[in-house]
């Protein structure tokens, strides 16, 4: 009998194994059948993938909260830039002069930034921000570092980037892994409604031979 996980078996890019769907019990158990052993099995490799899929759902979230709040950090630190830039905060205007609109810009790059800021999940303060090229960004582990606009917005823009790209795995790796539950759940039915079967039918013709026994005895 085959080992349901191995080695050699064909795996997802990211490495998880496929199960093997048995088309026919009889062929994967051998000539020497032991359903319990294969169950057994069957039951350990659905642990695995239960594991694997407990693991990755609770990273799927993580990733899901992460985004936005890069994303939100990205947007304000791109703001932050255009806005040492000079470029028009809101380019939708579009009905007011060219002149005009650069006097504006020119007098709201020099006025301090007024903006409110997270203190707790409902509780947010006032703030004045004074024309910076320099932002201070959160790396995790209660590490914080300083960066330039540009080199902030590239970094962002890369762990972005990154996040999205793990998320799409890690959703390929969960709707995959479900895919292999399945399977094994079937297998897992088939095996033992096989083995059930041939209980039966062990009992009966060990029954029919027991009746043929005591015939010819009484005979």
């Amino acid at each position: 009998m085959a080992t349901v996980i191995a080695d050699k078996q064909e795996k997802n890019p990211r490495g998880i194994p496929k199960a093997p769907f048995i088309t026919n019990v009889e062929e994967y158990l051998g000539p020497n059948p032991e359903a319990e052993q294969a169950l057994k099995e069957f039951q350990a490799a659905l642990s695995k993938y239960r594991y694997m899929d407990h693991n990755l759902t609770q990273r799927r979230r993580t990733l899901e909260d992460k985004i936005p709040d890069i994303k939100k950090t990205l947007s304000m630190v791109e703001f932050l830039q255009e806005r040492r830039e000079g470029k028009k905060a809101n380019p939708d205007e579009d009905d007011l002069e060219e002149d005009d609109l650069e006097d504006e810009d020119d007098e709201s790059a020099k006025q301090p930034l007024k903006t409110t800021f997270e203190l707790n999940d409902t509780l947010y303060a006032e703030a004045e921000l004074e024309d910076t090229d320099t932002v201070f960004l959160w790396l995790g582990a209660n590490v914080m570092l300083s960066y330039k606009l540009p080199q902030a917005i590239s970094l962002l823009t890369s762990k972005l980037e990154s996040a999205e790209s793990s998320l799409s795995a890690v959703v390929e790796d969960l709707e995959f892994l479900r895919e292999q539950i399945t399977v094994m759940e079937v297998n897992t039915a088939r095996v033992y409604n096989w083995d059930v079967k041939r209980r039966r039918e062990l009992r009966e013709r060990e029954a029919l031979e027991g009746g043929s026994v005591h015939k010819d005895a009484s005979g």
